[in-house]
């Protein structure tokens, strides 16, 4: 079977609770690649719901976060991805060769109120704006 060569890249987030940072992450790279990379995250020890503060700072920049439910961490969803961005999970996500890893360091916003989750967030923001431009050189992050 040969790769097709359409077809969208896709993005793995992956945080232990998938509550927050990789939440973050997930919205942001939707919103911002307009459907163009399929989005995934997922925890290795998935919380009960997404954390309320990073709910309510995506809000704040026009992300509507509150629908989203925390995800286990499955092999096929790292083998369906091209790239798996991990989020202080340590050695928990499985490694598949010809995958793209990278480990972002963020603050956890766990317990956190929303005055230390606006700084998380804004760096997700950064981090995702740049991962977009990477993904998709044609697109312009911020184009109407």
């Amino acid at each position: 079977m040969t790769a097709d060569p359409a077809k969208k890249p896709s993005v793995l987030f992956v945080c232990v609770h998938n509550a927050g940072r990789s939440q973050m992450a997930a919205a942001f790279l939707t919103s911002l690649s307009r459907g163009a990379i399929e989005v995934r995250s997922a925890g290795s020890q998935p919380a009960e719901a997404v954390n309320p503060a990073a709910v309510k700072a995506m809000a704040e920049v026009g992300i509507d976060m509150s629908a989203e439910v925390p995800k286990i961490l499955t092999t096929e969803a790292v083998k369906e991805s091209d790239v798996v961005i991990t989020m202080g999970c340590g050695d928990e996500c499985p490694y598949f060769p010809g995958k793209r890893y990278e480990d972002w360091v963020l603050e956890d916003p766990a317990g956190q109120g929303i005055d230390a989750v606006r700084p998380i967030r804004d760096e997700i923001h950064t981090r995702i704006e740049a991962l977009v431009t990477e993904l998709l050189p044609a697109r312009h992050v911020d184009a109407q």
